[in-house]
């Protein structure tokens, strides 16, 4: 009898045993998400930025008051430059050989005056006393008066030679730094050529291209800010000084920035980007994270009064450094999904938790 109970129990322990092997695992409940969610601001940070070059504020250039061929030159472009310092000089040969042929004028006038202004003195003794006629007189003043306008006018052509030859030299004329140069040894060049161009020491600013389409947007004394290419961690304070009345072949207007601080940091020549920014009210604007595309068309998720979500095409404006402006396609009360888009599908339910890890509830009609 205990023999058949034994068995009778294997049996049974047998039986469940080959049950529990047959059976299904039930599959599990999908888990509901829990997904960040924000309602879009109604302003909108517009952030513009346009690459430049820093250049100085005040420029010149630099040319011989006179033509000739030149016959050294002593700085390059990037050199300083103080007042005073000599930068070219000219081939001075014909113009000393001017000088000397105006020197020996000069020389002989001097001397034909001298003869006349004695002849001219002895006639003024010798007429009180009629030892000479009324009209000798007047001969002998004539040629005096001649001899004395002769060696003024000498003297002048000495004078205008002496300064030519002189100006076979080309001063600096302010301090600061050569960023052009347009002249070669043995060029001709003529009066009035500019030969150097001179960024005069003083204030920077950068010089940028706006299209014509922003043109508007900015404004004479608009604040702006600008960052270098070596140094982008740091910020400079500017404003917009000047901005050009027409736009160049590209439809591009220039557009003056100056420094409001750092000059002695910024050297010319270094390349910067000047940033613009603008609080656009009533504009509504999502993080940009929010945001994802399908064939180039935007959209956003947005949540349903049921916690499930639905996608929203959007009509996108201008872009901010974390943010974008919608236009259209978006209402202020409604909750979009920050982040992991991608992730996400139509109709699906989440968990909607604000930036504090706060559920949401979506009302009717938002």
């Amino acid at each position: 009898m205990p023999i058949l109970n034994l068995m009778f129990t294997s049996l049974l322990v047998l039986c469940s045993v080959t049950l529990l092997g047959c059976s299904k695992a039930e599959p599990e409940a999908e888990q509901t998400p829990l997904v960040m969610v924000t309602q879009p601001a109604t302003s909108h940070d517009d952030l513009k930025s346009y690459a430049g070059e820093v250049q100085a504020r005040q420029q010149t250039a630099l040319a011989f008051r006179v033509g000739g061929q030149i016959n050294e030159r002593y700085v390059d472009v990037g050199d300083r430059v103080k007042v005073g310092q000599v930068l070219a000089r000219l081939d001075v040969k014909d113009a000393q050989l001017q000088l000397n042929s105006a020197k020996a004028q000069l020389e002989s006038a001097q001397s034909a005056a001298k003869v006349a202004a004695d002849e001219f003195k002895r006639f003024q003794q010798l007429l009180p006393i009629n030892a000479v006629s009324r009209s000798q007189y007047d001969a002998v003043k004539n040629q005096y008066d001649s001899a004395q306008a002769s060696l003024k006018q000498a003297q002048s052509n000495y004078d205008v030679n002496a300064n030519q030859t002189g100006y076979n030299q080309l001063i600096a004329n302010k301090n600061g730094v050569i960023t052009q140069r347009n002249i070669e040894i043995g060029q001709v060049i003529s009066a009035g050529q500019a030969a150097y161009q001179l960024a005069i020491d003083g204030d920077r600013e950068v010089v940028i291209g706006v299209p014509e389409q922003a043109i508007t947007e900015i404004k004479v004394g608009q604040n702006a800010w600008i960052t270098l290419w070596s140094k982008p961690q740091d910020k400079f304070a500017a404003y917009i000084r000047e901005i050009s009345p027409a736009a160049d072949q590209s439809r591009t207007f220039s557009v003056k920035v100056a420094l409001k601080e750092g000059q002695s940091a910024i050297q010319l020549g270094q390349s910067a980007r000047v940033f613009f920014s603008q609080n656009i009210q009533n504009q509504l604007s999502v993080p940009l994270s929010s945001v994802s595309a399908n064939n180039n068309q935007p959209y956003l998720w947005v949540v349903n009064p049921d916690q499930t979500i639905h996608k929203v095409s959007v009509t996108l404006g201008a872009y901010g450094r974390d943010s974008v402006a919608v236009l259209s396609g978006l209402n202020a009360g409604q909750w979009v999904v920050v982040g992991g888009v991608h992730l996400l599908r139509e109709k699906q339910k989440i968990k909607p938790i604000d930036r504090e890890n706060r559920a949401v509830t979506v009302q009717k009609g938002a």
